[in-house]
């Protein structure tokens, strides 16, 4: 019934959404939108008496209105008029207030003395600035009646804020917090795709000082894999400043996570206008990217399967629980983007016991490339080669556990055995400082979701839980400086709505303690003696197997627990420094530590020879695997070059032959 008013309404409006041609405004006839020879009356007050608009803060209206309406019953049968009974459905609630109550006053503004007063132009203006994007979202044009220059007046002219009433009520509100405890309004609710773009635009646009939004990328389908970042620089990374992304719906049909992200993304741009100390202190010290959805199209799927399931005329109602389990865990590829990486864990497994093997940077091998490598998948691996990522967290549903890495057992047959990282302690601080920040996950009530981890408090080794390869975990670990968990939200993949604020209310802490768990261990810079930072140059701690390098501009960042440490730091052609080092255990930040290398002659390394020194990532040239529809480069004169494929590049340059199967199908 729904869906059949809304197609009629836009049928309707599109065919019909022009002014009424019953009274000339000066320049009207001109224009053609009106003739002289309509009968005008009296402009005459009368009590509003309109159903949407009774709550206005004056009582009396006048007709004809600004419109040209002669009568309320005029005005009521009128698209204008009809477009308030539906606003909310059409914007799924997003600035239908505001703009109902401005129609309201263009449509039967206040009067005195027979007079009209006219809404005002400054309040129009800003309604479309902070609102066009929500027509723009379900492709609808700024309705022709909210004209900002047509039917609003200035100031000079003794116009009236239809809107001075209700921001009058939230700021008594707001008075009546006290100043230490800030409030943040969220609308808990599920947001399709279309409307978590705007929401995230939207509250990039409110806190562009400290935020904004950008892509990483496309889905299968074509759809924007959008980002939104905060930090006191928007835009660009600052020196010693660490970075820190969080991720959701990886698996489309895992929602929590991902509606947890929106609700932080508002919340932190909300609480640091409203001065909240510690929203201000990391966002000045940290830079957070948050990718609330990296599998848009899953959702779709499943959040259509959900939809149809709460539909009284079907049979088939298994509900949120049962209902979300499978379907849109995969991408329109149907592949799981969880098990897309590359899988570097067995590249570690082969090699760890070389004495030259390395276990950080760990390359990409030749055959990922030959494989199906989604795009949203290569979407997230350029992203996070591109940003000096320290931290990060993924998060899913189905269970209420933080599991850390390794994911991929180290032994294929056993398909639960403990499989820790060179960094083992240090994942499990991580893992236990959100799980421990969080309502529920590390107590001891057996009677909750996910009650087999109560005896861990709520923490797991992933290989331990279940072994899988390819996860983008393990890919962060193996391949780049990133040390992420993976948050398993809770046993219902696709909770209800009426859940939704009391999981913010059970994960917003353990989200922001995450955060800024971020500034623990050391960072610093790695120079020469000129000043200049050393990019990657690899700053290593004796008894751990992991290594980390510096950034372009010779930063670098080294997640530490507590106690005396070693640090070595090294780059191609330049001395090695070592220094000792003591983290306290109530150190609050990242202790800093810096470098001075000098330079000193090349000598032959034997990892020159036993290791690849370019990643396979810069030999194949992966994006062009996802590009292969560009035109090909063809100047006037010259005969039009035939594009090579991606694999061309790999089998001219090492001097082997192609398999058969592949020339054939060039």
């Amino acid at each position: 019934m729904r869906l059949g008013l809304l197609v009629l309404f836009f049928s309707w409006s599109r065919s019909c959404w022009c002014a009424p041609q019953q009274v000339c405004h000066p320049g009207d006839e001109l224009l053609g939108r009106c003739t002289s020879n309509v009968y005008e009356e009296k402009p005459t007050c009368t009590e509003l008496n309109l159903g949407y608009c009774n709550d206005m803060e004056y009582s009396r209206t006048i007709f004809p209105n600004i419109l040209g309406h002669r009568t309320r019953s005029d005005a009521e049968s009128g698209a204008e008029y009809l477009l308030l009974s539906v606003i909310h459905g059409l914007l799924n609630g997003e600035c239908s207030p505001e703009i109902r109550l401005i129609s309201c006053a263009v449509i039967a503004s206040p009067c005195r003395d027979d007079k009209m007063i006219k809404p005002c132009r400054s309040t129009c203006e800003t309604l479309r600035k902070d609102c066009s994007h929500a027509f723009e979202a379900i492709d609808m044009a700024w309705p022709y009646f909210l004209d900002c220059d047509r039917f609003f007046a200035s100031d000079r002219e003794g116009c009236f804020d239809p809107l001075a009433g209700m921001r009058a009520k939230q700021e008594q509100a707001m008075s009546s917090l006290s100043p230490q405890e800030p409030s943040t309004i969220i609308q808990f609710t599920y947001t399709s795709n279309a409307q978590m773009y705007s929401l995230l635009k939207r509250t990039a646009a409110k806190c562009s000082h400290i935020s904004h939004v950008y892509s990483i990328g496309r889905s299968t389908e074509g759809r924007d894999l959008l980002a939104i970042e905060f930090t006191n620089n928007p835009g660009q990374h600052e020196l010693t400043e660490p970075e820190i992304k969080l991720v959701g719906n990886m698996h489309g049909n895992e929602v929590l996570g991902r509606q947890l992200l929106i609700y932080l993304a508002q919340y932190l741009c909300s609480e640091y206008m409203l001065g909240n100390q510690r929203i201000q202190t990391i966002i000045n010290t940290t830079r957070i990217h948050i990718l609330a959805s990296m599998n848009p199209d899953g959702y779709e799927l499943a959040a259509a399967e959900v939809e149809d399931s709460n539909d009284p005329e079907l049979n088939n109602q298994e509900g949120h629980l049962m209902n979300s389990w499978t379907s849109g865990r995969a991408n329109a590829q149907n592949l799981d983007l969880n098990r897309n990486f590359p899988d570097l864990t067995s590249v570690f497994y082969r090699n760890r016991r070389g004495r030259h093997y390395r276990i950080d940077h760990t390359p990409i091998p030749d055959a990922y490339w030959f494989g199906k490598v989604a795009p949203e998948t290569y979407a997230v691996m350029k992203w996070i080669r591109s940003l000096p990522f320290v931290q990060s967290a993924s998060l899913h549903g189905g269970d209420l556990v933080v599991s850390y890495p390794f994911d991929f057992s180290r032994h294929p047959q056993e398909e639960r055995i403990f499989s820790p990282t060179p960094d083992e302690q240090l994942f499990k601080q991580l893992a236990r400082t959100y799980a421990d920040a969080h309502a529920t996950m590390s107590n001891n009530d057996t009677e909750r979701c996910g009650a087999s981890f109560y005896r861990t408090r709520g923490i797991i080794n992933g290989a331990l839980w279940y072994s899988f390869a390819g996860g983008m975990s393990d890919f962060n670990y193996l391949h780049t400086n990133c040390l992420e968990i993976t948050v398993e939200l809770g046993c219902d993949k696709f909770p209800s709505e009426a859940e939704l604020y009391p999981e913010w209310k059970r994960n917003k802490e353990a989200l922001l303690s995450f955060v800024e768990s971020v500034h623990r261990g050391i960072k610093g810079v790695v120079k020469d003696l000129d000043g200049n930072g050393i990019k990657g140059a690899t700053i290593s701690v004796r008894g751990i197997r992991k290594d980390v390098t510096s950034a372009e501009d010779g930063d670098y960042w080294r997640l530490l627990n507590p106690g005396t440490h070693i640090l070595t730091a090294t780059a191609k052609g330049y001395s090695r420094v070592t220094k000792r080092v003591h983290l306290p255990h109530r150190l609050n930040k990242a202790g800093r530590v810096d470098f001075v290398l000098e330079k000193v002659p090349v000598e032959p390394d034997i990892d020159d020879h036993l290791f690849p020194t370019v990643d396979t990532w810069d030999r194949f040239d992966p994006y062009n695997q996802f590009g292969r529809n560009s035109e090909p480069d063809a100047r006037e004169g010259e005969i039009e070059r035939e594009e090579k494929p991606w694999w061309w590049t790999y089998f001219s340059q090492s001097g082997i032959s192609p398999p058969p199967w592949l020339l054939r199908s060039v």
